[in-house]
């Protein structure tokens, strides 16, 4: 009977929260900040996701639990944070003496009296993600068709170009195959089929020599050879009379063994089977050769090599432990430099770096040749730590560089004897790390002047994993000209005093402003500089008045800070790095980074456990980047499959 009671009591409580309180931090926008990734990404308070469930948003109240101080209420992380009285990155978002302060303090009153939630460790067996369906991407494509016929064309360049989603070009959620990529797939298709047989059988395609035209036992045997390699499976018995029965009504109507022989592969080089990384049911007789083209697409871009197709074929790839000793394999190869060489590039964006418009007039020293000299360097570090096994964050941290004489140029450094070897900063330099490199300095800036809020947002999103919502539609982005008379004004005063001004812009720039703040004693080409100069010009009547544009040199203020790490004040690149370096929540974006990158999608909660385990191999080995994209690729969830090892 006391149970019948206090069920209701507990049911209407519980209540509360769905009902009333969670509706005012949704008002709030509290998810913005508080999602895996959100500014506060690395706090243990994360929302659902947007349209969750009754149900979800009530387990996500009483989970709060972990946030209420039990023999202290009131000062519980869950109403103190909120209501500002210990500092919160988003201000007060609840007002004292309001009703929804008073609501949530009846919350947390009611979390504190329930009895102490059970720990677990996380549960292994959690619901995986149902993996999406992948196309080949256009890199991909052009490798397979290269290795499966020999032929370098690169026909993919000609397709339509793939959207930058997530961060990369690879994401499946882009990779709908439009009218326009069907037709491009059809027309590379059919120019592949003739190239192959334009001047015989020069490629060996077929293994065997045909008795006629119509020779099924070598139409067969060109089948099941060219087929397997291109669909990275055997094909089935139906798939194989399918193929034959076309290409021997092709080859009896023209009377030409090989003008059938171009028909099959015409029509391979469009399937479903080969334009996609088609799953295999769990321990089906097909399962090892998708583990082995999973295994060779996340790292060489291709089809599987003949020593990892013959692995499927034997049966010799269902543990764990003999996948990784391909997968290590697979990564002593140049194929594997390029393919994360493709990673980087987009990681770091190089399309903008390339792409970057600076004024001539002012910026002499800035042209194209530079920029790429840009990439280069960073490309440089890159590989130097990924391929040396060195610690990972240096690639924030590290004192040295990798340069030429058109990059010393630019940053007041002595020429290497050698170009681009390893070149150590000179001492007491502000640079270090990527961070100090022009590929970060230089990509977010304009044409004249810097960006502290671009400068911030590459930080944010780039190495934090962080998003931050896009400006209101319809609010103008440039700063208000400055008039001659009036008091000349850094980037940095003129923006602290407009977006002060402005609350719809506050909320969101002062995340990224403190950071790229930072960064202002360089220029929008990377130079370090003393002074910022300040041009005014004249209005039209100013200058009919015989006024002269203005230019004045003001001091810089270059302290900045990143709003949700602890300690993290900086006024150079270098030091930016360091904090960067030794953070777990950039640790953690690195290992995010790559998993959209080889999974082909953003993470999602119940990835969670999986990112968690390949960090903790990622730091157990001292941040050895190989040691990471191992514990991705050899993953449960990438290979779709439960080791029994």
């Amino acid at each position: 009977m006391i149970w019948a009671i206090a069920w209701p009591l507990a049911a209407q409580q519980e209540a509360i929260f769905p009902d009333d309180l969670y509706p005012r931090l949704e008002a709030q926008n509290c998810r913005a900040c508080h999602n895996a990734s959100g500014v506060a990404s690395g706090t243990r308070l994360h929302f659902p996701e947007s349209g969750a469930s009754r149900d979800t948003i009530t387990a996500f109240g009483l989970d709060l639990v972990q946030l209420v101080d039990r023999t202290s209420p009131d000062n519980s992380l869950l109403l103190v944070k909120p209501t500002n009285r210990i500092p919160h990155t988003g201000g007060p978002l609840i007002q004292a003496d309001s009703e929804a302060e008073r609501i949530l303090a009846s919350w947390v009153e009611f979390l504190a009296s329930r009895a102490p939630p059970m720990t677990h460790s996380p549960d292994r067996q959690a619901k995986r993600v149902r993996e999406p369906l992948r196309r080949l991407t256009h890199i991909q494509y052009d490798n397979s068709v290269r290795d499966l016929m020999g032929d370098r064309t690169r026909p993919a360049r000609s397709f339509p170009m793939e959207d930058f989603v997530n961060g990369f070009t690879n994401q499946a959620s882009s990779q709908a195959i439009t009218p326009l990529l069907a037709e491009a797939y059809a027309k590379a298709a059919e120019k592949l089929a003739k190239n192959a047989f334009r001047y015989g059988d020069e490629n060996e395609l077929v293994p065997c020599e045909p008795r006629d035209s119509t020779d099924r036992d070598c139409a067969e045997s060109f089948l099941r050879d060219f087929g397997t390699r291109a669909y990275r499976r055997p094909l089935d018995d139906a798939e194989l009379d399918a193929y034959v029965g076309l290409m021997l009504e092709w080859a009896a109507d023209s009377g030409d063994f090989l003008a059938g022989a171009a028909t099959a592969v015409e029509t391979i080089l469009q399937s479903p089977q080969f334009l996609f990384l088609t799953p295999q049911p769990s321990g089906s007789l097909h399962k090892q050769f998708e583990i082995a083209a999973r295994l060779s697409y996340a790292l060489w871009n291709t089809l599987p090599d003949q020593e990892l197709f013959a692995a499927a074929s034997e049966g010799r790839i269902g543990t764990r432990a003999a996948v990784e000793q391909q997968a290590r394999r697979l990564l002593e190869s140049t194929a594997a430099r390029d393919t994360f060489d493709g990673f980087f590039t987009q990681w770091m964006r190089f399309d903008r770096l390339l792409n970057s418009v600076k004024d001539r007039n002012r910026f002499r020293d800035y042209n194209q040749q530079v920029a790429e000299s840009m990439a280069e360097e960073s490309r440089l570090l890159f590989n130097h730590l990924v391929w040396n096994d060195a610690d990972f964050r240096e690639f924030f941290a590290s004192d040295y560089t990798f340069v030429d004489d058109f990059l010393t140029k630019l940053y007041a450094m002595p020429d290497p004897e050698v170009p681009f070897a390893k070149t150590p900063y000179p001492e007491g330099s502000m640079r270090g790390g990527i961070l100090g490199q022009g590929t970060f300095l230089a990509q977010t800036g304009k044409p004249v002047l810097t960006s502290p809020t671009e400068r911030g947002l590459f930080v944010r999103e780039h190495f934090l994993c962080q998003s931050i919502p896009p400006p209101p539609p319809g609010v103008d982005a440039s700063l208000p000209p400055l008039a001659l008379g009036a008091r000349p004004m850094t980037i940095r005063e003129t923006m602290e005093g407009l977006h002060a001004a402005e609350k719809a812009c506050a909320s969101c720039h002062k995340l990224v402003d403190p950071i790229g703040f930072g960064f202002e004693r360089f220029d929008t080409v990377g130079s370090l500089r003393e002074t910022e100069p300040v041009r005014v010009e004249p209005t039209p009547q100013q200058e009919r008045q015989g006024m002269k544009a203005e230019t004045h040199e003001l001091p810089i203020d270059s302290q900045g800070y990143i709003a949700g790490i602890e300690d993290s004040s900086f006024s150079s690149p270098r030091e930016a790095g360091r904090i960067l370096a030794e953070s777990e929540i950039c640790q953690k974006c690195i290992v995010k980074q790559l998993f959209r990158y080889i999974f082909g999608r953003h993470e999602t909660r119940q990835d969670a456990a999986m990112i968690d385990r390949a960090y903790n191999r990622f730091k157990q080995s001292g941040f050895l980047y190989r040691e990471l994209v191992l514990a991705l690729v050899v993953s449960e969830e990438h290979l779709g499959t439960d080791w029994r090892d």
